[in-house]
Parts: C-alpha cells; structure tokens; sequence
C-alpha cells in the first residue's frame, strides 16, 4: 500500500492473492472489492478469498480504505483477521 498524499490520489490498492499449490486442474478466480485471486488448491482457495472479504470487513469497520492505510497497518489487519 502506498500512503494516501497528493501524488497518490488517483490510485487505487488491490490485494493480489495467488496460489500455487494446485493439483486438480481447476482454474480458480475470484474477484471482489479491492481484491482479485488466481489459484491456489480449493482449500488455499477458500483461505484466500476468507482473508481478503475479512480484510475488507475491517477496513469498513474503521471507515477506511486501502488506499487509507501504511503497509504496516495492513499486515497487523491480516494478521489480527487470520488469528
């Protein structure tokens, strides 16, 4: 994330989510709000995808976006989400 300010405006923050660790030739993507994930085993899948929409979840809570926030306070949120 880059730190909201004059230059950074216009920008917009996504979190990217790829899996690696499939086996069963299934193509997974999923796209929702400021997040796109590719990949991944069902399992790694489905984690992903409960990160992202609890990440979502808690920035709202604090009436904020991912444009809002340091790159620090966006991993404390995922940690504080996968706990």
């Amino acid at each position: 994330m880059i730190p909201s300010n004059e230059n950074n405006k216009n920008k917009k923050s996504l979190m990217l989510g790829v899996g690696l660790d499939n086996q069963d030739g299934h193509k997974r993507i999923t796209k929702g709000d400021n997040f796109y994930l590719v990949g991944g085993s069902e399992e790694s899948h489905e984690r992903m995808t409960e990160t992202a929409i609890k990440v979502n979840e808690k920035l709202s809570s604090k009436g904020k976006t991912l444009e809002d926030i340091s790159e620090k306070e966006f991993i404390d949120i995922v940690r504080e989400v996968n706990e």
